[in-house]
């Protein structure tokens, strides 16, 4: 039987911009999970609510499969969060999923309770895509943003290696089954707009940059008596980290540089037993989880960002060590380009090459004091486009179908 208010349209008021808006963000991924895109869900949501929105999220379940409705505390912002029941895929060390047939019919409930005037996706997987196809039914807008390639999933599918580019093609149609819903579709960085649009039929994909509040985090501007490199994010494959403990073992001793892993996943153990066979363990920190104030910290004291990564859609990491004041040597691959503009504030480097990995890093660490100073002066000029305030004002036009100010 059909929902009483299906196919009604909403419309959103573009005479009245003071009008609240009541926006429902759907997630995947979400706190506690730590990665860019649940770490953008949740500055984008209480950003919103900052500024005097109505924001409702949904997400997986956290621990029990239970469907429920939380009050929760994101980026000191009480939010109401919708969970819904979801199972753990084990071969990933965090990743959770609600069952795509009960999917349906947890969205109809919930946008019959809540009637959004949009509905903003940050996937097309599973919860994603029930709000976009059961939204689209009821004449609600659609603002989709891509966080997702189905080449990063390719570890966790299980599949043999001859079934996984037939995967990466079934899941990049699958994507503009859903993308082909929103009214606005965006990716974090122009290179990953391009990518989207190489890889589906959508086309004016917009880049919206997932932001930060730069004044959150702690330049130290002052002389390094310690040759510190740091790596902030999910310890997993896609971030050949292992590139990084290769290179560390090529830097002249006499530097005697640390290196600290801030984060944690399903490769620990086997960087940990790496580290240890290339004599590096005395040097080499691996945190776990921490907490923003420890994570802040860490770049605070660092001497350099270290990212090897070639599958980064735009790194939230990167700009939070460019907004620390760090010099950054990245791989030379998607958006990391975007972040890191070769010989002002860090170094590119050929994806997978440890050796010219540690070249730049040596580079760096032998610097005169002024062209350290000016590497980190150009970190914090460079992020500051990325400011959240802009990333709020877009989203917010787009939500409204109104032109993107600035």
């Amino acid at each position: 039987m059909p929902s009483p208010t299906e196919g009604l349209p909403h419309t959103v008021s573009t005479t009245d911009r003071t009008a609240p808006l009541r926006i429902l963000i759907g997630c995947d991924t979400f706190l506690p999970d730590v990665n860019g895109a649940a770490r953008f869900a949740e500055r984008l949501a209480a950003g919103l609510v900052q500024r005097g929105e109505t924001v409702h999220v949904v997400a997986p379940s956290i621990r029990h499969n239970l469907t429920g409705t939380f009050v929760e505390n994101i980026e000191g912002e009480q939010l109401t969060v919708h969970r819904w029941a979801s199972w753990r895929w084990y071969p990933h060390d965090w990743l959770r999923f609600v069952l795509p047939w009960r999917a349906r019919g947890y969205a109809r409930k919930l946008l019959d309770a809540v009637r959004p005037d949009v509905i903003h996706i940050q996937s097309h997987i599973v919860i994603g895509r029930a709000l976009a196809i059961e939204g689209s039914k009821r004449g609600i807008r659609i603002v989709a943003t891509n966080h997702v390639m189905p080449e990063n999933v390719l570890d966790f599918t299980l599949l043999p290696e001859r079934a996984k580019q037939a995967f990466v093609r079934w899941g990049w149609r699958d994507a503009d089954r859903v993308l082909k819903l929103a009214s606005a579709v965006t990716t974090p960085t122009q290179r990953a707009a391009d990518f989207l649009e190489r890889n589906t039929h959508r086309r004016n994909v917009r880049p919206v940059s997932c932001g930060l509040r730069a004044s959150n985090y702690t330049a130290d501007l002052t002389d390094r008596s310690e040759n510190k490199l740091v790596f902030v994010g999910r310890v997993t494959l896609e971030k050949e980290i292992d590139v990084i403990l290769r290179a560390l073992t090529r830097l002249d001793p006499e530097l005697n540089a640390t290196f600290k892993i801030v984060g944690d996943g399903d490769q620990r153990k086997q960087l940990e037993k790496l580290a240890n066979e290339l004599g590096v363990s005395s040097r080499v920190t691996f945190t776990g989880r921490v907490s923003d104030e420890e994570l802040r910290a860490s770049l605070t004291e660092a001497s350099i960002f270290v990212i090897a990564s070639v599958a980064e859609l735009q790194s939230i990491a990167t700009m939070e060590a460019m907004a620390s004041g760090l010099p950054v040597v990245a791989a030379d691959a998607m958006a990391l380009p975007h972040l890191v503009h070769d010989g002002e504030n860090g170094f590119l480097f050929q994806p997978g090459n440890d050796r010219e990995l540690a070249e730049r890093i040596e580079k760096i660490l032998r610097m005169p004091r002024d062209e350290y100073l000016r590497m980190q002066h150009a970190s914090l000029d460079t992020v500051k486009v990325h400011d959240i305030d802009r990333t709020l004002d877009t989203f917010e036009a787009l939500y409204r179908d109104e032109p993107i100010p600035g």
